[in-house]
């Protein structure tokens, strides 16, 4: 098991609960407009990859669907949902699950867990509905990258830092800047 810090899951179970509370008629509200326009399922259900290897399922907001003649397309809704990881907020529920955390390497999808060198450190902690990666460099940057950005925060996770993420994610949410990587915010520390 990894080192974390004695506050951390007070914290997860805090701001996801306050997140939950404050969300729940924002989800309500896209719930419904996603409804109205595809007509069809509103979720998304995914499994990842949890600590310790252990497989979880996420939900997410519907964002692509099929249209008539089998395209896919983003919905309306999908392209500010994205902008804004609100379509990811249904995550806070796997946090209160303890299945995620707040702050850790984003979960990763059982496609990506072949040939990564890496796996088995990246998953001595819970994955994070945000990161050190998420918040620092461009989300087309290779998972070797993003695997450096993961492996520097779980061997350097404390308190402070996870406050630092949380904030810069919520700035980067409120901006709409999570799929603008020209615009994102870039966090500066020593790797």
């Amino acid at each position: 098991m990894s080192k974390t810090y004695l506050l951390k899951r007070p914290l997860d179970l805090i701001l996801a609960t306050v997140g939950v509370f404050l969300f729940l008629p924002i989800w309500f509200i896209i719930a419904i407009l996603i409804y109205l326009e595809t007509q069809k399922n509103i979720f998304y259900f995914q499994n990842r990859v949890g600590i310790n290897s252990k497989i979880f399922k996420t939900m997410k907001f519907l964002t692509l669907y099929e249209d008539n003649l089998k395209r896919i397309r983003i919905t309306r809704l999908g392209k500010f949902l994205r902008r804004t990881a609100l379509d990811e907020s249904l995550q806070l529920l796997n946090i209160i699950k303890n299945e995620m955390s707040f702050v850790g390497p984003r979960p990763l999808v059982l496609d990506e867990i072949n040939n990564q060198p890496y796996l088995f450190k990246r998953t001595r902690i819970k994955p994070g509905l945000t990161g050190l990666a998420q918040v620092s460099i461009s989300k087309e940057s290779s998972v070797a990258e993003k695997f450096k950005y993961d492996l520097w925060y779980i061997e350097n996770q404390n308190l402070i830092l996870d406050l630092k993420i949380i904030l810069l994610s919520i700035v980067i949410s409120l901006l709409g800047r999570w799929e603008t990587e020209r615009y994102k915010l870039a966090f500066k520390f020593n790797l």
